[in-house]
């Protein structure tokens, strides 16, 4: 009887270049095992899935794709005993279910996820108290680092935490060890948005602000009033509404400005959250966007190219600004600088802005 051939299979076969490659192991594979296979030893395996590994990019590259091909899935509580880390990032957000942050939160996990750190996100709602709480209650997980999404407390509370474990806040210019911070230029996004309506004709523009306690709704109060006062009529703080960055705010305020019976032919809400109450509001008092009024937002939401029309935004990426938090943090825990960084503006232009009507 012939002997049953059986050709090797692609872990088993070798190569005119070199040794076989070891057979894929089966069963639950271990550190050692990946750290065999890569060719490194496993406290390499342990830095780089740690984040804290000084390696070159081919090696782990190699060792990346190891973990991929044996389908390594680490142990956190031993991980966490083993380098006194939990491998938990906590992040404070104001409220997790706007469209805003929402897509913040969706950047820090996509970024911490491959280094194999777990987010545990909390709200603060915009209140100095709740995000003390919940701060304390993030220390109480053993978080490895904190990424605070502006928020209210205080630079000196944030540079009280960094002196516990490492901080990455936005919409902040602060400066400390293991603390650090990431801003966005708001005043520039805003003065693109007045210059864009100066282009087209308008000089009677209405602004809808958000709550000027909030630091990214005064740069942007500031970057409006600046503009405006460079071209005639000039600043009229009677064009000027406090909102609350939500869309019911924009409605409201929408409200009091049609009330106030000044003229205007464009408006400017400080969020696009803001701008799709405003729009609601005009088509309620029977006005058309843009035909009677222009309107421009500002943050360019995922839902701002499919408003009817389409809103004409301030694009700062949010989910750029989650991403490089997230970046950020995972360059502290290894006790690496981040490069600093100053998330730009621009303007994109879309269906909801045109020609002032003479």
């Amino acid at each position: 009887m012939s002997k049953k051939h059986t050709d090797p299979t692609p872990s088993q076969a070798g190569s005119a270049d070199g040794p076989p490659a070891l057979p894929v192991p089966r069963g639950r594979t271990t550190l050692g095992m990946v750290a065999q296979r890569a060719g490194v030893s496993p406290s390499t395996v342990s830095r780089i899935l740690n984040g804290t590994a000084n390696v070159s990019p081919v090696k782990r590259a190699l060792v990346e794709r190891t973990i991929q091909e044996l389908d390594f899935r680490p142990d956190p509580m031993a991980r966490s005993l083993a380098g006194g880390r939990t491998m938990s990032v906590g992040v404070l957000t104001q409220f997790i279910d706007s469209p805003f942050y929402g897509e913040a939160l969706r950047g820090i996990e996509d970024q911490l996820h491959p280094a194999n750190y777990s987010p545990l996100f909390v709200s603060g709602h915009w209140n100095e108290a709740e995000e003390t709480s919940r701060v304390a209650l993030l220390q109480e997980r053993k978080v490895d680092g904190l990424i605070v999404l502006t928020g209210r407390l205080s630079d000196a509370a944030l540079l009280e935490l960094a002196k516990a474990l490492p901080v990455v806040v936005t919409g902040r210019r602060l400066s400390a060890d293991n603390l650090y911070s990431l801003d966005y230029d708001n005043e520039e996004g805003m003065r693109l948005a007045v210059r864009h309506l100066h282009a087209l004709g308008h000089r009677q523009i209405a602004f809808i602000s958000g709550p000027l306690d909030h630091p990214d709704a005064q740069a942007r109060m500031d970057g409006f009033r600046g503009e405006i006062q460079t071209t005639e009529p000039g600043y009229d703080p009677d064009l000027v509404v406090i909102g609350d960055f939500q869309e019911s705010g924009g409605f409201r305020a929408m409200g009091l400005l049609l009330q106030s019976g000044r003229l205007f032919s464009a408006v400017i809400a400080a969020n696009d959250q803001m701008a799709y109450g405003a729009r609601l509001a005009l088509h309620r008092a029977g006005l058309r966007v843009p035909e009677d009024v222009s309107l421009v937002g500002f943050d360019d939401l995922l839902y701002s190219a499919y408003t009817l029309p389409p809103l004409t935004s301030v694009r700062q990426s949010v989910y750029e600004v989650g991403q490089t938090a997230a970046r950020a943090m995972l360059d502290l825990l290894a006790r690496r600088t981040p490069p600093s960084k100053v998330i730009p503006a621009e303007l994109v232009v879309r269906e909801s802005t045109r020609m002032v009507r003479r």
